[in-house]
């Protein structure tokens, strides 16, 4: 048939489809319907009379015959239309694929008071550490389509800044909205990163379980990006990589800032490099070590390409209805036909 149709004609009845076939059986019922309930009787009282006089009105019997007829096409039209909207007509098209990986990351960032700051260059001008890690953070972000992706925020206290969605531009939009002072000033990278795991466990009540595309398990990794040392919270950072390691959440550490506690000579607000190395190795992730902008983008492409691996998900067919169409024309018709019946 295709060689026979148009092009176009053929792409459309292959892409033509019916959510309710089994609709288009009442089709043939007015039929049986007639056949199978018996006519009234001659002689019987009719229900409605017609006065001699409206005959004799000009009305010929060939115009009664004629109205007659177009009373039963629009009655038919009205039925036929109607069980065509019944049976869902819709045309299916195939969407877009969509790149997807099955992987789930949360990213927990110090918004410590620390991160205010001013020793990292963005775009010729020094800025905070805040300003630099949203700008490199946000576009990794964006770039990590068909992840599961959440953001944790910690300081003096932890929570949970955006859930883990599939929402990429909804999770930079949270990182970049994310403002010093809001959970304290000191920081707690045990609770942070307990917060992050907490989500990732598929035992946590609140959570939701993601797979890969090819139905496997999905693979969890934390992000924690912190520029201190653990001066707050309820846990030890080295237990809580020690329980990511049992769940099977691997821990990327980046540890930011000019100076490390070990050279520190005194000076405040260092970052612990020795600290988030051992939580990163206790977990079997990998730990980083950023002193500027630039390292700080190199970075962010090396856990893009340890967390790769996203391949094209199979499309979703995207269903465009076509039932109001038949719908209308029912409706068209009914108001056709009562409007005939009252010219009578």
């Amino acid at each position: 048939m295709s060689d026979v149709l148009p092009a176009w004609l053929s792409a459309l009845l292959s892409a033509f489809d019916l959510a309710a076939p089994w609709a288009l059986l009442a089709l043939p019922l007015p039929l049986l319907a007639a056949r199978l309930i018996p006519a009234e009787p001659e002689g019987g009282s009719g229900a409605l009379r017609v006065p001699g006089t409206l005959v004799g009105e000009g009305r010929s019997g060939a115009d009664l015959a004629a109205r007659g007829r177009r009373r039963a096409a629009l009655t038919w039209t009205l039925w036929i239309a109607l069980v065509a909207a019944l049976s869902g007509p819709r045309l299916v098209m195939p969407a877009t694929a969509l790149p997807a990986s099955g992987r789930e990351i949360m990213i927990a960032m110090d918004l410590s008071g620390s991160m205010e700051r001013r020793d990292f260059a963005l775009d010729g001008e020094t800025v905070t550490r805040l300003t630099a890690v949203k700008r490199v953070g946000t576009d990794f972000i964006r770039r990590r389509a068909g992840d599961r992706i959440g953001l944790v925020i910690f300081a003096d206290q932890a929570y949970v800044a955006a859930a883990p969605s599939f929402d990429t531009a909804a999770v930079a939009r949270a990182l970049d909205e994310a403002t010093i002072g809001i959970s304290g000033r000191s920081t707690g990278i045990g609770d942070g990163l307990g917060l992050a795991l907490r989500r990732l466990d598929p035992r946590d009540a609140g959570g939701e379980a993601a797979s890969d595309p090819a139905g496997g398990k999905a693979a969890k990794a934390v992000i924690l990006l912190s520029d201190g040392a653990n001066n707050a919270g309820q846990t030890a950072p080295k237990d809580v990589a020690d329980l990511a390691k049992e769940l099977g959440i691997k821990v990327y550490t980046i540890a930011l800032g000019p100076r490390d506690m070990a050279d520190a000579d005194g000076e405040q607000d260092v970052v612990d490099t020795e600290t988030l190395r051992d939580m990163a190795q206790a977990s079997g992730g990998q730990a980083f070590r950023v002193r500027t902008t630039d390292d700080l983008v190199k970075v962010a492409d090396a856990i893009d390409r340890l967390e790769g691996g996203r391949a094209l998900a199979p499309p979703l067919p995207l269903r465009r209805d076509l039932w109001p169409w038949p719908a209308a024309l029912a409706l068209l018709s009914a108001a056709a036909l009562l409007a005939s019946r009252r010219g009578a």
